[in-house]
Order: structure tokens, then sequence, then C-alpha cells
């Protein structure tokens, strides 16, 4: 008989007064069994977080509270314990793994320090125990270094070192329930594939039961037993693995599946002649020098751009791959001298930009724009949508009236009501305000649109949309696009040329679909061998 873990019994979780509805989740009905994982999909808003978060007892109180319905775990309804019998349990009983790993780490104190509190609190172990086997989870995780990761602040690391750090922290004292948030959303693939390597690992070893919460149908294709797809606070449809993604029911599941970025590549379009950007020789790189005040060891430098070429044509999108760290991002910056490269060329046309000082690059600004990862933090919170789209305009000497025009029609290109001019970024979804940063960008009528990680945090549905909004743009404003991802799906639908970087070179170059084919480099053929869900055939059965 499989063991039961955890039984989830009609809950409905109640909003506050004045909210767009009266719960955020409804009549919920779910169980976990030992040794089982169960993944829960769905767009934001659907209730997927705020169920886990009941079950752990994390939800924001008094405003959002448990309506009504039992969460049974050992026995006990988890609605009714003791706030200390909680806390007993989280971490020892029940773990989780946070979407945030920069928000959900303690900044002032060390990596080594905030697993030595969960031993501390939970179980009897001395000093030398407690570090000794806090480093081995670091080791466990496949963390670079771990001997000085240990002793590191968050803000030190990568966020896939982050999130490895969690993670080694979910698991510090074997669970019988890991609840998984989007652990993986912004993890590059072969990262991705470790970390659930890693909960699969566990799983074996000890029959935990995990909650997967997640957006990503090609993980949900590799690791679930069974499916829960939730809509606005609801479970719409459940299943197998192979009943939900090969052969949905409702329309919602049908939707969500056909959104899926397919790992083949489009047709590439032909190449024009007229090269809008190019880069010769471009090297960057970070530290390395004295320590603060001249005292301790030197500066570790870091070469996160080492010698790199790529050629970007009128009309043309290419985009840069590889895993967290490579140099995709620095590249990005140094092309639009966010950040000034020490060596190399970067050549907007004839006019190398790199030599021009910060008073003579102003007038090309409006050449090449940058659309950001995360746009919450890349928009001013304290300003109105429509002044933060006609800002750059009016920098650049237009006049406010003609930039308030454009403002407006830009609205109208990416999607949006002409009623968000007068809102604030906080009262939009992340969509929103990604279609709020993509006008800003296209405000000053650029040649050029760097894209770091446009999407990389958004649900499929609204994935698709941004890409599809992002590819009719460049059709009919003839842009060309920079597209930096570590999703090798969405570069095969969006991209038609790709550069390949590892360690800030690149290492491999050409059409997307001739390089997806037959990559040449071996760490190419491990980026597409890593990609998740690559074997499966969704919305039909496999042949």
């Amino acid at each position: 008989m499989t063991k039961k873990l955890l039984s989830i019994n009609d809950l409905s979780i109640l909003l506050p007064t004045g909210a767009d509805r009266q719960y955020a989740v409804q009549d919920i009905d779910l169980e976990l069994n030992a040794g089982e994982t169960v993944c829960v999909v769905g767009e934001s808003g659907s209730g997927k977080s705020l169920t886990a978060r009941a079950v752990m007892g994390l939800l924001p109180a008094p405003h959002v509270r448990v309506g009504k319905g039992e969460i049974i775990f050992g026995g006990e309804d988890l609605t009714k314990v003791t706030y200390e019998r909680l806390r007993e349990l989280r971490g020892s009983e029940i773990s989780m793994i946070f979407q945030e790993p920069m928000t959900a780490l303690n900044p002032v104190m060390t990596i080594g320090d905030q697993i030595d509190e969960i031993f501390r609190y939970h179980v009897s172990m001395s000093p030398r125990e407690r570090a000794e086997k806090a480093l081995s989870l670091l080791v466990d995780v496949n963390l670079p270094d771990p001997e000085k990761i240990i002793d590191a602040y968050p803000h030190e690391l990568s966020g896939g070192q982050r999130q490895r750090s969690m993670i080694a922290m979910a698991l510090a004292l074997g669970p019988k329930i890991l609840i998984a948030d989007e652990p993986t959303t912004a993890l590059d693939v072969t990262t991705q594939a470790q970390i659930l390597e890693l909960i699969n690992d566990m799983q074996k070893r000890l029959d935990t039961g995990v909650l997967f919460i997640t957006h990503d149908f090609g993980v949900v294709a590799d690791i679930a037993d069974r499916v829960i797809v939730m809509q606005h606070g609801k479970i719409v449809e459940t299943g197998t693995t192979e009943q939900v993604l090969q052969s949905p029911k409702h329309p919602y599941t049908k939707s969500l599946i056909a959104a899926i970025p397919r790992l083949k590549p489009r047709k590439a379009r032909s190449r024009a002649v007229e090269v809008v950007l190019k880069t010769e020789g471009v090297y960057k790189s970070f530290g390395g020098g004295k320590s603060l005040f001249g005292f301790g060891k030197p500066n570790r430098e870091v070469k996160a751009v080492q010698n790199v070429q790529i050629e970007l044509r009128r009309g043309e999108t290419l985009g840069v791959v590889g895993e967290s760290g490579s140099g995709k991002s620095t590249l990005a910056r140094c092309v639009i001298r966010l950040i000034d490269s020490d060596e190399g060329q970067i050549k907007l046309g004839d006019i190398d930009i790199t030599k021009l000082s910060r008073k003579e690059l102003r007038p090309y600004r409006k050449r090449i724009q940058m659309v950001f990862q995360d746009p919450f933090a890349s928009l001013n919170p304290r300003i109105r949508v429509g002044d933060i789209i006609s800002q750059g305009p009016i920098l650049q000497g237009e006049d406010k009236e003609d930039a308030s025009k454009r403002a407006y029609e830009l609205l109208d290109i990416v999607g949006l009501d002409r009623r968000s001019f007068d809102r604030f970024p906080h009262e939009f979804s992340g969509g929103q305000r990604q279609r709020i940063g993509i006008a800003r960008a296209l405000s000053l009528k650029p040649d050029i649109l760097v894209a770091d990680e446009p999407v990389s945090a958004l649900d499929v549905s609204i994935q698709a949309q941004i890409l599809e909004l992002l590819d009719d743009i460049r059709e009919r404003m003839d842009l060309s696009m920079l597209f930096i991802t570590h999703d090798l799906r969405v570069a095969a639908q969006v991209c038609d040329y790709v550069a390949v970087m590892q360690y800030g070179k690149i290492v491999e170059m050409g059409p997307t679909a001739k390089l997806f084919k037959d990559p040449k480099d071996a760490y190419t053929k491990s980026l597409l061998a890593a990609v998740p869900g690559k074997d499966w055939h969704f919305g039909k059965l496999k042949p």
C-alpha cells in the first residue's frame, strides 16, 4: 500500500474584502503519497503558490486566510494546529523551496549560518558536526568551491548558486514532504537538470513526497507522476502525466499546452546585407587587484566576456544562449554601454561607441534600447506608466505633447488599454509590466532591441504572447534584436542565428536550425541534451 502523506480536502482561501474575487483558492482536493511527485500547473494568480503556502502555514494572515477545509498531515489538521507546532514541522517534516531565493534568504547571514540555524532548532548536534553537515549539503547540491560559499552572503552568489543553497537548506533534515515553488524557473537548462536530479535522488533515498509548482511543462513531463491544472483558484483538470500532457480534456489545459514553445527551430529569414551591430574582440573582466583597504587576499578576477565577435544584421534576431555566469548579460550591457568593456570595438553601423564619451554617446542611445529580465525592478514604481514611456523621447528633446501621443500609440501596439497611461507599475501583472518595458524601449524608435531574458519568469501563455508581440514589432518596425536567453525552446522559436557562450567565450555560432540539428561543440550538445521534456510530443500521443 502506498502511504498517504498529505490530504487537502475542500480547501478554500479567502481574499481581503474588495478583492476581484472572494476566494484565492476554492474547493481544492489534493493528495500526495510517499515517493510521489505531483506537479501543480497554471498561470499566475491561479492559486498554486497560495495552496502550497497554506500547507506550510505561511499565508499572509489575517488578510488572506483559510476560509474552510482541512489540510491533513500525520493525522493532524494543519489549519488548526498552533504556531509552535507549525514551527516544529517546518524544515523537519515539511520543507519548502521558494521561487525567489534572494527574498527568501537572510541577507545579513552567511549561507553556512543559515544552514546551521536549521540544525540548531531541530536536532542535537555539536557545532563541528553541524559545520561538517552544512558543508556536505553544499557539496551534494553541486555548488562550486563549497568551502568559500559556506562563508559567503547571498548577494555574493549568482542566482543559480543561491537557489542551490536554498535547496540544500530544504533538504537538510530529509523532510517527508518537499514543496518546490517554481524552483528552477530562472535557471539554465543544465543547472535545472542537476537540481531536478538532486530532488529525484533525495526522493528515492527517503521516499519523500514532492509537491512541485511550475509553469514549465518540460519539467512536468520529466518528473511528474500526476498533474493538477489550476485556473482562477480552482482545479480544472487532474490525471497522470500522460493523460494531461498528451490527451488534455479541459480547454484551459489545451491552451496552456498549445502555448509551449517547440524545440524544433522555425525557418530562418533570409539575411539582409546591412550590418547594424558588430563587435570585435570585446573583453570585460571584474575584480582583480588589491582587496578593500589593501588588506587580505587580492580580489579574484572574473573574465566575464573574452574576445567576443558577433554580427547582427537589419531585421535579424541573434540569440545568445548559455548557462548562468557564461557572460550573456554582461555582453548585453557592454553592447548598450550600461557598463564599459575593457577592450574591443562595438560598432553601431560605422560608429565605434566604445570610443565615445558619455556626452558624445547620448545621441546614439536612442538607436539601441533594452528590455530587461525583471520589469518590476527596471520600472520606477513612483512614476506613472505614461511618463515612463515618454520620458526617453522628452530627454532626447522631443516635445512633451508629441511624446505623450507616441506613448498612447505604443500602449496600443503592445496590447494595453489606454487607461494604463495614468496607472503605476505595481497595478499590473508581470506580463503587463513586461509589455510596458517593451513600450518604453520602443519609444525612441530604436534600430536595435536588446532583450535580456524577457520571458524567463512568465507563464507559458503570457510568454507566448510576449514572444509573438516581439516578433510582430520586429516585422512592423524592421527592428534587429539581440535576444539573451537560457531557454533553448524560446531560442528555437525566436532566433534566426544563435551564439552559444561558455565562460565568457562564444564556442559555437550559426543558423538556429543548423546548430540545433547538428551541434559541433560538446557544450552545445550538453545544453540541448539537458532540455526538459525534449522527447515528449505535447498534446498528442507519442508515436
